[in-house]
């Protein structure tokens, strides 16, 4: 029987740094013949296109038929529908393919995902070669998922609903879970008594012996991703989720996405200065996109979660691209109508 394909998993939370990573892998690989599957949360492609740009060209030509995205659906909601006809077409490719990468949503749950490599369809062809999970490591030590013991039993007291964990908790929790490797990020934004304190929160979510190695801006050889050879479908019962009792699980329905286009540049630090007052207003939870600059022959990426931003130019624009700023946004109970409304309003 051939060789199962390889499948690394890339999971975790929005903004942790996933498609950063890949980007990375695609620029470095060492020769591997690498497809990517992208799962979007969002209309616009952001993450895809990024992909694209990064300078990767398999040897059999297009590299865009080697980068993949499924927009209508979280994958671990959409698995039968999305995933498993996308994955039977990659599979068709596979004697020149040497590894398939799969970057989540940042609302996915690894499990049923993996779960779908146990299918007859799949079993035989792929394997899930790791499950890789990607933290923010400087937006947990400011408390996103960890708060300060004292403090919080301060908050229960006043409040009893602060007894039941949220599910954006239990989704952090789930991707460590079921993790094999777990990959700490953005270490250079912390120091070490915060980076200590971020470690230690994460070894006691995970549920077996997980490595944890520390990346700034997922700058890591492939060799530690890939290759681990963790048959992860095979071994699903020392990864507990807090799914696992359930037939079906429901995400956040308040989590939703917004995606505005605008025909017009904009001056990066105007524009990053309305965003954070945005931020400030609606609970707006990462931003992502490309940006017109004036008098700039670059498309400007940027990226942010919370307060936090990051903006870099990626390449050119194409003379048949329309020089448009194309941004989503990812929160609870967005405003399109007013995001979109604020953003026109800056000024030429």
């Amino acid at each position: 029987m051939a060789t199962k394909l390889p499948v690394t998993v890339i999971t975790g939370f929005l903004g942790s740094g996933k498609t950063t990573l890949i980007r990375h892998l695609l620029q470095n690989n060492q020769g591997r013949r690498i497809a990517v599957l992208v799962n979007e949360f969002g209309e616009l492609g952001i993450d895809g296109e990024l992909l694209r740009s990064c300078g990767y060209c398999p040897e059999d030509g297009d590299s865009s038929s080697n980068i993949v995205e499924l927009t209508n659906g979280c994958l671990c909601c959409t698995v039968q529908e999305e995933f498993l006809p996308t994955m039977l077409e990659l599979l068709k490719r596979r004697d020149k393919l040497d590894c398939i990468l799969i970057e989540t949503s940042g609302l996915a749950l690894p499990k049923p995902l993996v779960k779908a490599f146990r299918w007859p369809e799949i079993r035989n062809a792929a394997t899930v070669d790791a499950v890789i999970t990607v933290v923010d490591c400087e937006a947990v030590a400011a408390g996103t998922f960890a708060s300060d013991p004292d403090a919080v039993n301060v908050q229960r007291q006043a409040d009893p609903n602060l007894e039941h964990e949220t599910p954006l908790q239990e989704l952090f929790e789930d991707q460590l879970a079921c993790a094999d490797l777990v990959v700490l990020n953005k270490t250079d934004l912390v120091d070490a008594t915060q980076q200590a304190g971020v470690v230690d929160l994460i070894k006691g979510e995970l549920s077996r012996a997980v490595k944890i190695v520390e990346s700034n801006r997922s700058q890591l050889d492939p060799s530690v991703i890939l290759g681990l050879q963790a048959a992860v479908e095979d071994n699903l019962d020392a990864r507990p989720s807090h799914h696992d009792t359930e037939e079906d699980h429901d995400h956040d329905e308040e989590i939703t996405s917004a995606h505005v286009i605008l025909n017009r540049a904009f001056d990066p630090q105007q524009l990053q200065k309305q965003l954070e007052a945005l931020v400030q207003q609606q609970e707006i939870y990462r931003i992502k996109g490309f940006v017109a600059v004036p008098n700039k022959a670059m498309r400007l990426v940027l990226q942010g979660v919370g307060t936090r931003f990051d903006q870099f130019y990626d390449r050119p624009w194409q003379p048949e691209e329309n020089r448009q700023t194309q941004l989503v946004f990812i929160g609870q109970k967005l405003n399109p109508v007013e995001i979109e409304s604020q953003l026109a309003a800056l000024a030429g």
